[in-house]
């Protein structure tokens, strides 16, 4: 009777050992699922809120399930700035609109300044390991070549990504 208590308790202090050990797991995936995720946006990121009727911003945030900071490199913010003012009327409109968009984004100046919009965001990307948000078919190629996460609209109704975070 004595040797059957004494495997029981060996048994629950066991038990305990891994409840305890799974519950460290859920505790590490929480924490990692509550940290903040910087996601790049390209210039024709910020069009698809007026061109699509997207909220670009919750609809990331709703696909990634987790907080995420959104950066505007300084190339992009020239790009919308160019095209601000130069082109038609439509799409001055547009770029004004994604400009006040913008804003919400956190500001990353990039000191080369014969670099390109796509080549300061693959090398941003490479270097931060973190997704990037384009419909531009050729960036997204070669950052799926590096293996750097890419979100983009689908059938103009919804983001996807592509490549694991």
């Amino acid at each position: 009777m004595y040797n059957q208590a004494k495997i029981i308790m060996e048994v629950f202090k066991f038990a305990d050992k891994s409840m305890l050990l799974a519950g460290n797991k859920e505790m590490s995936a929480t924490t990692e699922r509550s940290q903040t995720l910087k996601v790049i946006l390209d210039s024709n990121a910020y069009f698809i809120p007026l061109q699509f009727k997207i909220d670009i911003f919750g609809e990331v945030e709703r696909l990634l399930n987790r907080h995420v900071d959104f950066v505007l490199l300084s190339p992009v913010k020239r790009e919308l700035e160019v095209l601000s003012t130069k082109d038609s009327p439509k799409i001055r409109r547009q770029a004004i609109f994604a400009l006040k968009l913008a804003e919400k984004s956190i500001y990353v100046p990039i000191e080369e300044e014969k670099i390109t919009t796509d080549d300061a965001i693959v090398k941003v990307a490479k270097a931060w390991k973190c997704p990037v948000f384009t419909n531009d078919r050729q960036l997204r190629m070669r950052l799926r070549d590096i293996s750097v996460p890419v979100i983009y609209l689908r059938q103009k109704s919804r983001l996807v990504i592509d490549g694991l975070i």
